[in-house]
């Protein structure tokens, strides 16, 4: 299955492949699987690296892969996703460091034939705990570089970046869903100095960013979506046009480097969680098409939310007053949101409640429910 055109020299730093996989049948996933697909890469590595597996989970700010989610042909069906038997689906993986390449390389010489995603149902689901997704076929999605090469390319100053999935950057403690140019070559620069051999001064070069790289057009959507372990993300997709200003100060060094790190965002992605598929970003303007996923979110937590407000409703005595409506609010708002994914702790700080009224709340509304 796996082609020769598939390796690559021993001094490779970045690459990015795509896998084309497909159902055996219709099959129904979360809103949240891109945890499935980052727990299922991390159990390969694990397999094969242990030493690698340590280095991938040890807490570091910059992690050397990103992957993005599946891009496809969905439907949606409650809070459930369905992938359809003989349709084919794309999932892209890209390594940044060349001990990650290297590992690359020797995986893909024994890859498993299916991605196998394991989820945790409810004692009462009606959902597998395990989906199989079968590997068709590998290729490269981007090709096998140095971030020394990225440095030499010959490239514009004018140039577009594509969002396919959410993107956001964290400041100051929230989420921040605007492509502005601080915060995109900060993302990149990071992954730069951590993983390139040539390290660049970061104060010096985002100050430059901001003086002199201007947005010519943009065409933008916001989103909120499943983004990893702590729940919901507040994100944008869409395309960016970039470009120097005429009054560009003359740094020919950091010129480079701005061109240089717009040929990495597709390796890198953008903004956090590109581990959990945030962030997808391509080089050059594309007409994005709708993320069913993305789209639909937060009218399944509405509707999810509205659904457990009358089961709990109709278990109040006394249903006329203001204060059980606004309790049965609440907790249905809590339950909903961590029936998608999210964590208690993130509710909490986003509702601005202590985390153990929040915990009891959740804890309450399940019990309700049960009857």
């Amino acid at each position: 299955m796996v082609k020769a055109s598939l390796d690559w020299s021993d001094d490779t730093e970045l690459v990015s492949l795509i896998f084309t996989v497909s159902p055996k049948k219709d099959v129904a996933l979360p809103t949240n699987y891109a945890k499935g697909l980052h727990a299922w890469f991390l159990s390969q590595v694990l397999k094969k690296d242990p030493q690698l597996s340590q280095y991938l989970h040890d807490g570091q700010s910059e992690k050397p892969f990103t992957m993005s989610r599946l891009f496809g042909e969905m439907t949606e069906n409650e809070d459930r996703l369905i992938l359809f038997e003989g349709k084919t689906y794309h999932w892209y993986l890209s390594a940044l460091s060349q001990r990650v390449v290297r590992w690359f390389r020797h995986w893909l010489h024994n890859m498993p034939r299916y991605i196998i995603l394991n989820f945790k149902q409810p004692p009462e689901s009606t959902f597998p705990d395990k989906i199989y997704l079968s590997i068709q076929s590998v290729d490269i999605a981007l090709p096998a570089t140095t971030y020394s090469n990225l440095l030499q390319t010959i490239s514009r100053k004018k140039f577009a970046l594509s969002f396919l999935s959410a993107t956001s950057f964290r400041s100051k403690g929230n989420h921040y869903p605007l492509p502005a140019p601080d915060k995109l070559f900060h993302s990149y620069l990071r992954r730069w100095n951590h993983f390139a051999p040539h390290k660049f001064d970061r104060d010096l070069f985002l100050l430059w960013i901001e003086e002199n790289v201007i947005i010519t057009r943009h065409q933008l959507d916001s989103l909120r979506v499943p983004g990893g372990k702590r729940g919901l993300v507040t994100g944008f997709v869409g395309s960016v046009e970039l470009d120097l200003a005429k009054s560009t100060s003359d740094n020919p060094e950091f010129i480079k480097l701005y061109k240089a790190l717009g040929q990495l965002a597709p390796y890198s992605g953008t903004g956090h969680k590109t581990t959990f598929g945030l962030g997808q970003t391509r080089l050059g303007w594309q007409d994005r098409q709708p993320d069913i996923l993305s789209m639909s979110v937060e009218t399944f937590i509405v509707q999810r939310q509205r659904e457990i407000f009358e089961a709990l409703m109709a278990t109040q005595k006394r249903t006329g007053g203001d204060r059980a409506k606004k309790i049965c609010q609440t907790r249905s708002l809590i339950l909903a949101r961590r029936e998608f994914g999210e964590s208690l702790v993130s509710i909490a700080e986003d509702l601005k409640m202590p985390y153990d009224t929040v915990k009891t709340y959740a804890k309450l509304a399940r019990r309700a429910l049960r009857g």
